[in-house]
Order: C-alpha cells, then sequence, then structure tokens
C-alpha cells in the first residue's frame, strides 16, 4: 500500500505510530493557512513549531525518509496531489471543531485512517457500564487506572518503509510566511531527566511558585516531541508518581470530554450565566493592568514568554469569571493567543471549570482569593516581583493585602479594579440565580 503520513501533533521518529506501517509511505507537514492567518507576525509559537519540524525532517532522512513540508489549506493542498496514487491518508486524530471539519473534509476524497497517539486511551475506551462517557473525574480516573493496570504500554515498533517518490527540497521560510523568527530552546529530553529527578517532591512542590517543580513538559506533549506513552513509562514506577499520573490522565479526561460533547468548545454545559460583556475590563485585564498582583504578573508572564504557572492560570481564570464576570470565552480565547502548550481540550475545559459551568465543574460558589492564594503559593513574592518590576521594592506582605494596595499609591502600578470580597459575594448571587 502508498499512504500519506500526515505528521501533526506527533513531531517525532522514536514511537510513533505513523512508521508503523510498511509499505510506501508520503511523509508530510502542514503549515496551515486557514490557522496561521490570524497570528501576529512575531507569534513565538511559529517559530517554535517551525524548527520542531525542521528537525523532524532531519530524524527522518537519518533513518531513510523525509518529510515534505507544505504551506496552504489542507484541503486545497491535498486536492493538489495525485490522489489517485494513494490508498490512504494516516494521521492522529484531533478533537476540537476545526481539526474534525478539515480531517472529514479531506476525508471525501481520499480514505482517512485515524490514529490514537496524543492521548493515553482512545475517546471511547474507558467508559461506564452502560456504555455511557464518565461526567466527572474521579470515577474517570479509577476507572482508567484500572485499564492501564492491564494495559501494555510498549513503544510502537519502525516497520520497513520505502520513500514515495517526490520532489523532498525545502526552501520554506518563516519570512516567506510572513512571521519573524523568535528566539526559542527547548530541550524536551534534558527536561525529561530532570523531571525524574524531582518526581518525587511534585505532589508537594508543584504549586508553589517559586519552586521550578512542574514537569515542563507540557510542550513537548502538546507538539509530541515525546509520546505520552514513553513519558508514562518513564514515570510510573518511580516512587510517589501517583500525583503526576493523575495530571496526565486529568489530560485525556478533558480531550475525552470534548470528543463527546463538542458544543462544550463554545457553549456552558451548566449554568445559564454566560458572563459580561464589558471590554474595558477586559483591556484591563489583557494588558495586566488589574492592581490584583498575583493577576497582572500571571499575565505578564503569559505575554512575555507564551509560559503561565498552572496555579496562577486558575486564580487568573477565577478572577476574570468571577470577579470581573467576563464570558470564559473570552479568556480561554486569551489565553489561546498566547499559550505556547495551548490545547484546545484542555485549555476550553480549563475556563469551564473555573467559570463553574462545565460538565465536572468547580462549583460556582468557590471562588478563588488571589490574595490568599499569592499569600499561600507565593510567601516571599518571588514570582510577582520577577514579573512585575515595579514591585521590586514593596513589602512582600503588602501584596498579598487587599486593603494596603486599595489604600496606598504605588508608582506606576494601579490599584485594585474592584474589592475581590464584594465581587466574590455578587458573584455567587449572580451564578446561583443564572442571571
Amino acid at each position: 500500500m502508498r499512504r500519506i503520513l500526515w505528521f501533526r501533533r506527533d513531531l517525532r521518529v522514536d514511537d510513533n505510530p505513523l512508521l508503523n506501517f510498511e509499505g510506501e509511505v508520503f511523509p508530510i507537514f502542514i503549515f496551515d493557512t486557514n490557522i496561521l492567518s490570524s497570528l501576529a507576525s512575531d507569534d513565538r509559537r511559529v517559530s517554535m513549531i517551525y524548527d520542531f519540524v525542521r528537525d523532524l525532517k532531519e530524524s527522518l532522512k537519518s533513518i531513510g525518509l523525509d518529510l515534505k513540508i507544505f504551506y496552504g489549506e489542507p484541503l486545497e493542498i491535498f486536492k493538489s496531489l495525485e490522489l489517485n496514487e494513494f490508498d490512504e491518508v494516516v494521521a492522529s486524530g484531533d478533537y476540537d471543531e476545526y481539526a474534525k471539519d478539515r480531517d472529514i473534509a479531506i476525508s471525501q476524497f481520499l480514505h482517512f485512517r485515524y490514529l490514537n497517539d496524543t492521548y493515553l486511551f482512545k475517546p471511547k475506551e474507558v467508559l461506564k457500564s452502560d456504555g455511557t462517557p464518565y461526567l466527572v473525574f474521579t470515577p474517570f480516573y479509577k476507572k482508567a487506572l484500572s485499564i492501564l493496570k492491564d494495559k501494555e504500554i510498549t513503544p510502537h515498533k519502525r516497520a520497513l518503509q520505502k520513500l514515495y517518490n517526490y520532489d523532498y527540497s525545502d526552501s520554506l521560510s518563516l519570512d516567506a510566511m510572513g512571521f519573524k523568527k523568535q528566539d526559542f530552546e527547548y530541550d524536551f529530553k534534558e527536561k525529561l531527566e530532570l523531571f525524574k529527578t524531582k518526581i518525587v517532591q511534585y505532589k508537594d512542590n508543584r504549586d508553589f511558585l517559586n519552586l521550578d517543580a512542574t514537569s515542563n513538559l507540557s510542550v513537548a506533549l502538546r507538539f509530541g516531541l515525546v509520546s505520552i506513552r514513553e513519558l508514562y513509562a518513564n514515570v510510573k514506577d518511580i516512587d510517589a508518581s501517583e500525583a503526576f499520573v493523575r495530571q496526565l490522565i486529568f489530560r485525556d479526561f478533558y480531550a475525552y470530554l470534548l470528543f463527546h460533547f463538542p458544543l462544550l468548545q463554545t457553549q456552558n454545559f451548566k449554568g445559564r450565566f454566560n458572563g459580561i460583556e464589558d471590554l474595558e475590563k477586559f483591556q484591563r485585564f489583557c494588558s495586566a493592568s488589574t492592581g490584583v498582583p498575583i493577576v497582572d504578573a500571571g499575565v505578564r508572564e503569559l505575554l512575555s514568554s507564551g509560559e503561565m504557572h498552572n496555579r496562577v492560570r486558575m486564580v487568573v481564570a477565577s478572577f476574570f469569571t468571577k470577579d470581573l464576570l467576563l464570558p470564559w470565552q473570552w479568556g480561554e480565547k486569551f489565553f489561546a493567543s498566547y499559550l505556547l502548550d495551548y490545547d484546545a481540550a484542555s485549555n476550553i475545559l480549563s475556563w469551564q471549570w473555573s467559570a463553574g459551568t462545565g460538565i465536572d465543574p468547580q462549583p460556582y460558589f468557590r471562588v478563588f482569593n488571589p490574595y490568599l492564594q499569592s499569600k499561600k503559593f507565593d510567601k516571599d513574592a518571588i514570582y510577582i516581583k520577577r514579573h512585575l518590576k515595579e514591585l521590586q521594592n514593596i513589602d512582600a506582605k503588602h501584596l498579598h493585602s487587599e486593603e494596603y494596595l486599595l489604600s496606598a499609591d504605588i508608582k506606576n502600578y494601579p490599584k485594585p479594579m474592584l474589592n475581590h470580597k464584594e465581587a466574590a459575594k455578587k458573584a455567587i448571587e449572580i451564578f446561583k440565580n443564572g442571571e
């Protein structure tokens, strides 16, 4: 058989099911203009992916294959090929609305074989006894763990493949696509080895902002630089790895929910309240000028680096949806514009969780107090001061005090735009009544 191997979220050679098919193959990657057209010319993610794809091309060449890199609209690119020469296209499935519509359109012209590579489980692998999907994480997690105990997690073996005769020469540059080169370095192998040495402290330390206790592997998982199987196999037998494995399964759960309930991408599952559109509040949030240090530090980190600590993401999302009462969809889109590790399912369902509108949400009456959160997880304000240089000379205890911030005049930093206690009380009433 002759197959098109479409690399997307699996930019690696090791443990890649795309390389598990014998026969003649045509490996491709597409820089999708439907996605790129909405991005700024200095979007660091394009530079990052460009480097990952170039590395993939070299890795494929080292095993006797190659990679044809296209730039354009995927359906049109497929139409431009001699599709009658191929038996099928093989790719790992995506669950967001655009990806599914794109793949369905292409399947009208060529048989489309989906692979499950991005997650530990297939979308219909973890179901209740009656065959319906779980709606709550804890029972999903318990069922997933029971399946994992009997599940053979082994790397995919590379098959004997012959490269399809095509012109694989490549002159596509970032400039040609309308993007500027951004500095970016990401050595996931180094990060994986480092994480294996600190995973024992992961459960206790991961939320503290002055400690580098997280895996730092979200980008690697997002683009498939490492397979989820390899990562799980590397950590599952390490003492105290359960907390991290739980997070890997949580990642599966969110993708699972988006697969079974696609309307979650844009619509509430619970509650009628859809937020209040307020462009002035939104602009202050997006410009890191809310006057709430932990929130502004998180937004500043996102804008400057494309990263944000997970604990801070929860605090920021709670402030956005509960204190500011802004639509969670606006916040989700804002994160999507900057996060290096942006994953539609994880981002969308996390925002729905914070807003109390999702399938397995944080209860509407639980509102994160940003000052208590920063005091607990950034006691010495190391994280806050790292990203908000204008607060360098302010005593850390004051940065966790709403009373102080409301009364003090701090040079080049605004007063809080609202009183948290009052805002939280208002939010609870609104969500309770479903206004």
